[in-house]
This record gives structure tokens, sequence and C-alpha cells, in this order.
């Protein structure tokens, strides 16, 4: 992978570290031996960003395949990745590697420290790059890629020109970061990451500091953005959401709270890749978008989004995988669609409704609206078991920060929000129950954690 031309000023950053992206053109943060990686099966797994991101410039080309493993807590999946993936050698500085066995080679990277090393990439390996998906309860499932997939999207509409400070609120580990980490690297900007431990607040302040210009994040990191106290530390020229449903309270907060940036919500998956963005400050997506395009195409079946694109997953890795795309080439993406006044809104996801005596529920449309409530900063609708109905619809809500330090008591708080929720759904989807909570929960792809 090559740096983009206008990387001669630019860096990629940590709260520990700062490297020159000049220095990757012929730098190694394994001491020289990644050529010991020479076609070979490889996982990544390091406790932070930064040294994942100098592993992937120094590896891809020469790696036959490169397995990129989230930062979890335990390694209770790295058994079934090193055979699903046919891994020869991990690269990691985690501690808690050194209580396994493992029956592959171990480099530990220098921690930040890039050696000058010049590698012979003209016999040129066309690198897998594999993600997990987000979102499952069992062993993941391993999506393959390779850099054109990845990049195809962000290269459709020419090199890019224009020199950024990107930020991510994302982890680059997983597929909506790494897409951040990929537009950075093809042109040559600078690329702001988080540390392990650092908190929004502190991350916005560093950014800040640095000059960020384009940030991507999820709606509910977005939430917790506007939630920190901290967000007016950074002036962003562009600002990205994607990987969950983009609300219009979301997008019309950061309108608020950004009026100079251009605000983009994208769509795209693992396995679909990079689908469409949409750049009007509206929910959802036109209609005109269905169809075929040059590079992706798009139809809706049984009310659920399929794509089949240039830039789609090669496939799933392991022995017994399913198959990732459908007979005619379509991903079945999963999400559910609703076309009102020529423009379709995602509603939630199929295997995410809720069972309210034989009605479905979809937690996402609950939220919808919950958001829309001038006190609720963000909230996340879930089931409950019902004797009667087998299920009921209830409701984790976080209150803005006006509210909290109002007047009014938690009842009538929660008195009104139920009937703002009944004057727009019906009665079978209106939370029978309202919790306020601190905060939600989000999971290391920063999406929020949804347990139905």
């Amino acid at each position: 992978m090559s740096v983009g031309n206008n990387g001669s000023n630019s860096f990629l950053g940590s709260a520990e570290s700062y490297v020159a992206q000049a220095a990757l053109v012929r730098g190694s943060i394994l001491g020289g031996r990644g050529e010991e990686l020479r076609g070979r099966s490889v996982v990544i797994m390091t406790t932070d960003q930064l040294s994942t991101a100098l592993a992937l410039f120094e590896l891809d080309g020469i790696a036959r395949r490169i397995v990129l493993y989230p930062n979890e807590p335990t390694l209770n999946y790295l058994p079934f990745v090193i055979e699903a993936t046919n891994a020869d050698a991990v690269v990691s500085d985690r501690t808690d590697l050194l209580t396994l066995s493992l029956p592959i080679r171990h480099y530990v990277p220098q921690a930040h420290t890039i050696q000058s090393h010049s590698y012979d990439r003209t016999s040129q390996y066309e690198t897998e790059w594999i993600t997990f998906t987000s979102g499952t309860t069992g062993p993941p499932k391993l999506v393959v890629h390779t850099l054109p997939t990845l990049t195809g999207a962000i290269l459709s509409g020419g090199p890019p020109t224009q020199k950024m400070v990107w930020g991510t609120l994302y982890d680059i580990r997983r597929f909506g970061g790494l897409q951040v980490f990929l537009r950075a690297a093809l042109s040559g900007s600078s690329l702001i990451l988080s540390g392990p431990s650092e908190s929004i607040a502190s991350y916005l302040a560093r950014a800040g500091s640095l000059g960020i210009t384009h940030i991507s994040g999820t709606p509910s990191q977005w939430r917790r953005v506007l939630m920190s106290g901290a967000a007016s530390l950074i002036k962003p020229e562009y600002i990205r959401l994607s990987g969950e449903i983009a609300d219009q309270p979301i997008l019309n907060q950061l309108r608020s709270v950004y009026p100079q940036a251009a605000i983009t919500h994208a769509f795209g998956s693992s396995e679909a890749g990079t689908v469409f963005e949409v750049k009007d400050g509206a929910a959802g997506f036109s209609a005109g978008l269905i169809g075929c395009g040059p590079n992706v195409e798009m139809k809706i079946e049984d009310d659920t989004l399929r794509v089949r694109s240039r830039w789609a997953a090669i496939r799933y890795q392991g022995n017994g995988s399913p198959a990732l795309k459908c007979v005619d080439d379509f991903v079945d993406t999963g999400d559910l669609v609703d076309l009102r006044n020529g423009r379709y809104y995602f509603v939630g996801r199929r295997d995410g409704r809720i069972n309210v005596g034989g009605l479905k529920v979809h937690p996402e449309e609950v939220e919808a609206v919950l958001n829309l409530h001038p006190d609720v900063q963000m909230s996340l609708a879930r089931a409950k078991k019902s004797p009667v109905t087998g299920s009921i619809v209830i409701a984790d809500v976080v209150l803005t920060s006006s509210a909290q330090t109002g007047d009014r008591d938690e009842e009538t708080l929660q008195n009104e929000i139920v009937e703002f929720c009944r004057r727009a759904l019906p009665l079978h989807k209106v939370p029978a129950l309202i919790r306020f909570v601190p905060t939600l929960d989000l999971a290391e792809s920063g999406k929020m954690i949804r347990r139905l």
C-alpha cells in the first residue's frame, strides 16, 4: 500500500506517539523481520490502533493474508481465527498472549519505533484483508476483502487532491474505521487515532489542537460527542456518519453544533462494502438510487436492501462458512427499509425485530421517535418478556443535560415521553416502561449493544 502524494508532512498519531507518513515508505515496525512473513497468513492484534496501522503499511503486498483482530478484552476467538485463516504468525504486543501455547510464530512490534528497511515489492502479493463482522454473539464471521475492494469506493471519484487531517471515533480494526484509515493513506493526509483508554473529551481536545478537518463515527458515537461537553473543541469541515441508522435528530443536532461542516451519512457493511453516501442533510436516501449504477446496483426484495457491487467482499473465510452472496451475486444486507414520499428510510435489522403479541416492532423505529423528544439525547429500545404478549417494548433513555438539571421529577418526565410516543406510534410499539440511565453501552465497533 502506497502513501498518497500529499503525504510529505503528514503523520499518523495516537495519544502516545506520532509517526511521519514519509517514514512508512521505507520503514519497519517489526525490526525488518517483515520479510519472514512474505506469503504468510498473519493475525495483527495489537493493544493500540497506531501499531496496527504501521503493521498494515508494512505487510500489505508482503503477507498473503492479513487478519485484523479487534481490541477484544479476551482471546476467546483466537484459536478459531487461527484455524479458519490458516494463520502462520501473529503480530502482537499483548501480554496475555504469552499465557497461550500458540502453534504459530509470534512477532512483537517495536512500540511505534520505525526502523529504516526496504522491502522488495516487485513480486507483490494481492494481500487478502480479513475483518470481523460486528454484532455477532458467537464466533465472528470473517470477511475477506482485497485492497481494491476496500478502496474502490474511495477512489471512484478520482484520487483525492485536498490535504486533510482525518480523525475517527471508530477503531480502525473494524470496517468503518478501516475505511477512514485508507482514505487518509490514499490522500496522503494525516490521521489522528484515539488511544486505548483515551476519553472522548481528551481525544477531541487533542484532535482540535492538531487542526482536524475531517472526522467519522457512528451516530451513537456522535451522540456521545454531543453529550461530552467537548464538542466545541473541534471545528471540522466534514463530518461523516455510518454504521448505524442516521436519524433526523442526530443530523439536526450536528448541523446546529457544526454549521460550518459538510455532513454526510453513508451506508455500507463489511460484506457489501461502501454502497452510497447521502449529503442532503435528511435521513434515509432517495428512491432514485435504487437500480443499476456504474459500480453498484441496489434492489429492494421483501422490504430488504440488497446490493451487487464491484467493491463487495469476496467471501466469508473458514470451513463451513455460509455463502456471502446470493445466487444472483447480490449481498442481502438484512437491513429493512420503508418507502415514504419518494425516499427510503431504514427501519431496522430483519433479525432484530421484537414480537409483541404477533406484531413486529423494530427497536430502531421506536428509538427514532424517542430521540425526537427534546429531553432525550439517545435511547435504546429492547424487549422484555411478558406472560401475556410474549414480549413488550421497554426503553433505556439518556436525558439531555438540561433535562437532567431541570425541576421536573422522574415520573413526570417518563409520562411525558410515553405520551409523546403514543402520538407517533401504534400502541404495541409504545414503550411500556421508560428507564433513565446515565449512559448506553457501545460495542467496540461503535454501535449500541443490543440484547434482544
